[in-house]
């Protein structure tokens, strides 16, 4: 239980620690669908949607440095998705490239998608760092259920946070067993032994829960999150839900001027 990666920051006291999680879930989701709405050319209204996030992460008293790498980890997997983008997109060619026997062009268009689709995800992805940093998860995990998030997925959710650290320490456990037993071999080799790692991290994960499951039904587990402290929506909900609507409406408008 070392691995406290997901919201190790959550105890800290500023005013958005202090907010009700549906207050944050609910501004969160408005401020992910009006970068998601933005027209690709509305620069000035990414750079506001920027502003605003990086002013909340400061306002949160989040380290900017710990927001950054978070946020930097999703850039490979959007780089993999989007990165044949300017070779599709039609209009005007920027550069032609000569790839074996074919030939691929880029386009102005697609490049500007490109950069549409890395900035985007970029801000998304920061201000799910803002949310699950500054909520405790088990918080996190009752305002998705007052919202009416369904419980199957809350429960879902639940147990994916619990046990991932479990599961973190028993693959770092099969690693070190890997390591101390190590005598060489080939790549096909080590490829084998990492296929027999993952295999046995499977075979005991799905034994842990068998016996998760039956310790939580003795106990009478029936799939309601509960908390020590229930949840009140405050004065400072309402104006932090006001202030963030007037913004992201201000940077709407600014997007379809």
């Amino acid at each position: 239980m070392r691995h406290a990666f997901i919201d190790q920051y959550s105890d800290l006291d500023s005013l958005v620690h202090q907010l009700d999680p549906r207050t944050k879930t609910l501004v969160v989701l408005a401020f992910v669908l009006t970068v998601m709405a933005t027209p690709p050319m509305a620069w000035l209204s990414l750079a506001l949607c920027a502003i605003l996030i990086i002013g909340l992460i400061l306002l949160a008293r989040l380290p900017p440095l710990y927001a950054l790498k978070r946020s930097a980890v999703v850039v490979p997997f959007v780089l993999m998705i989007a990165i044949f983008l300017p070779f599709f997109e039609g209009g005007e060619v920027a550069g032609s490239y000569n790839v074996w026997l074919w030939r691929v062009s880029v386009t102005y268009d697609g490049l500007i998608v490109l950069w549409n689709v890395i900035i985007k995800s970029w801000l998304s992805v920061l201000s799910l760092i803002l949310l699950s940093a500054t909520t405790p998860f088990p918080r996190l995990l009752k305002g998705l259920q007052r919202l009416g998030v369904p419980r199957v997925m809350v429960m879902l959710l639940s147990f994916m946070y619990r046990y991932l650290f479990v599961l973190a320490d028993e693959a770092m456990r099969l690693g070190r067993a890997r390591e101390s037993r190590n005598l060489g071999g080939g790549r096909i080799w080590q490829i084998r032994t990492l296929g027999n790692m993952v295999g046995t991290l499977f075979l005991r994960s799905y034994e842990r829960a068998e016996h998760v499951y039956q310790a939580m039904v003795a106990r009478g587990f029936d799939g309601e999150m509960r908390t020590l402290s229930e949840l009140r929506f405050e004065r400072a909900d309402l104006w932090f839900g006001i202030v963030c609507s007037l913004c992201l409406a201000v940077i709407w408008l600014t997007a379809l001027r």
